[in-house]
């Protein structure tokens, strides 16, 4: 007697079927962990860049003070930033502007973040991107909690004309946002090819 006499509907088929489903399951949770691990952990090394340079101009720099990286071009100049990026809304002053500029970042790096938790990230451009923003968005974020600023100190220029000064994290973000903007052109292309 065969086991298909026995037992119809090929349950030998099935249980195999679900092991090797399983395993394909198992899998794929575990790169989805590296993955998420391999993204917490470039994030740190951004903070910890991000947080030793600043701590670096704030032990060697007065306030305002510059020092000259490459004639005419690149100077590390303290300054303190109470606005957005870029310096954006730092002449401005209202009511519990520290509060507002706090609560701003601090909501938008939890989109991200809950965003990077709940999302199967396939793609490195995207892994990396998202961990460059995650990164410098702390960086930034513990300045505002620890200080009430920002600690911006590269100071790009070209003759008169001076970039707004910046910091490793406002760099990782760019970079990064960068990085996830070219990642979803190229993604509809893609995708727009095979439609």
């Amino acid at each position: 007697m065969h086991a298909s006499d026995t037992d119809p509907l090929g349950s030998e088929a099935v249980n195999e079927s679900a092991e090797s489903l399983r395993v394909a399951l198992s899998g794929r949770a575990n790169r989805l962990t590296r993955s998420k691990i391999t993204l917490a952990s470039l994030a740190g090394v951004v903070v910890a860049l991000d947080q030793t340079t600043k701590a670096v101009v704030r032990a060697t720099l007065p306030l305002h003070d510059s020092v000259e990286v490459i004639p005419n071009f690149l100077s590390f100049t303290y300054v303190r930033n109470t606005g957005a990026a870029f310096g954006l809304l730092n002449g401005v002053d209202f009511p519990l502007k520290t509060a507002v500029m706090t609560m701003v970042a601090l909501t938008a790096l939890v989109a991200i973040g809950v965003y990077a938790a709940k999302t199967a990230i396939p793609q490195r451009a995207t892994r990396l991107g998202l961990a460059l923003v995650i990164g410098g968005a702390v960086g930034n974020l513990i300045d505002r909690i620890t200080f009430g600023y920002v600690v911006d100190f590269i100071d790009a220029y070209w003759r008169g004309w001076h970039f707004w000064a910046f910091n490793v994290a406002d760099a990782a973000i760019t970079i990064g946002a960068s990085l996830l903007i070219l990642d979803m052109i190229w993604m509809d292309r893609h995708v727009s090819r095979t439609v």
